[in-house]
């Protein structure tokens, strides 16, 4: 078998965010095969860890929840694996797994995790139950998270914020709308904003990021003779490594401006921490040789944040072309799995 069978075998099991359960017993059998390993499982997250007498530990950690989509349909055509979660991202999950289970001699001891629910609030996340159990299961020196990057470091990552606008107007009939304000209406004006927002870039030790906000959610009207006098609407801002999320909560009260006025209101619904990256971090460094490819700045939000929150160096490095997570279209190649194979294989031996 390929190593895109081995992917085929884990895209085939159904693994939408909160219903992993099948998928993580799956890992968990085949990880409790190998007698070097000490395989732990909280809820469907499985943890799997070599307990020799060597002083260094690497944690390499990658979700097994993917966004909604139909596992029956993945399928290899050629040297390319198609379906849902193939890129984003089972077929780093694989990798991890064949490496799991080799017998090969490292020079660091690796705890190896496979968790639940990323694809969703982070406070959900399946990272958070297994420090709230046993948070010694997650120590190590560093971390490497197998999110796609082109087989490249993909270093830090951007913050996430996530509000909702309401905006208030005055209720009216919409046969005499003089006589109100149209709450909704006032919606188009933040909408315009948002949308000629102009992404700033920040380059922090060689990789740049490029921040940017969406409206992702519009909301209001009660009638259709009623002038509506309450609009919502909910903004996703990324925001770049060198600001926190109050720095970048005012980012979007300075763009919005006049646009909110007293009544109105701004509330956070979910956040996470940006990270900077760790590249200055020996292991790290040598990573980035083995892969041969210039150092980007993640262009989205990963829990290499959780790990720079526990304070453990740690960067992106995965199978698959980031572009493609969470599209109708998701692939990988059996090239960009050998090639993810090689390198980290050869990076945990050294």
């Amino acid at each position: 078998m390929s190593r895109l069978d081995d992917t085929l075998a884990l895209v085939a099991i159904s693994s939408v965010s909160r219903n992993e359960a099948e998928l993580a017993s799956h890992i968990e059998k085949l990880l409790s095969t190998n007698p070097a390993l000490e395989v732990t499982r909280i809820a469907d997250n499985v943890v799997a860890r070599t307990t020799g007498p060597l002083p260094e530990r690497v944690l390499i950690a990658g979700h097994i929840d993917t966004v909604p989509g139909e596992a029956s349909e993945a399928k290899i055509v050629g040297d390319v694996l198609h379906g849902v979660g193939s890129c984003d991202m089972k077929g780093s999950v694989a990798v991890m797994l064949e490496l799991a289970m080799s017998s090969k001699p490292r020079s660091t001891e690796i705890t190896w995790v496979f968790y639940t629910k990323e694809e969703i609030a982070r406070s959900e996340s399946g990272l958070h139950e297994v420090l709230a159990a046993n948070p010694d299961l997650l120590k190590a020196d560093v971390a490497i998270l197998g999110e796609p990057s082109d087989g490249g470091i993909e270093a830090g990552c951007q913050g996430s914020l996530r509000v909702e606008i309401e905006l208030r107007g005055a209720r009216a009939h919409t046969a005499r709308p003089f006589t109100g304000r149209n709450a909704v209406h006032r919606a188009g004006e933040v909408i315009s904003k948002i949308a000629a927002f102009t992404p700033r870039e920040v380059s922090i030790d060689g990789a740049t990021y490029v921040e940017q906000m969406q409206v992702v959610a519009v909301n209001g009207g009660i009638s259709p003779n009623v002038v509506p006098d309450n609009s919502s609407l909910t903004v996703n801002h990324r925001f770049a490594p060198d600001r926190n999320t109050d720095q970048a909560l005012a980012a979007i009260k300075q763009l919005l401006g006049s646009s909110i006025e007293d009544g109105d209101t701004i509330q956070i619904i979910d956040a996470a921490p940006s990270a900077v990256p760790s590249l200055t971090n020996p292991r790290l460094e040598s990573l980035v040789s083995l892969t041969g490819v210039p150092v980007r700045g993640k262009l989205g939000w990963t829990d290499v944040a959780t790990f720079a929150e526990l304070g453990i160096p740690a960067t992106n490095f995965g199978a698959g072309d980031p572009l493609l997570a969470h599209r109708s279209d998701e692939f990988v190649t059996l090239q960009e799995l050998d090639e993810y194979a090689r390198v980290l294989d050869q990076w945990l031996s050294n």
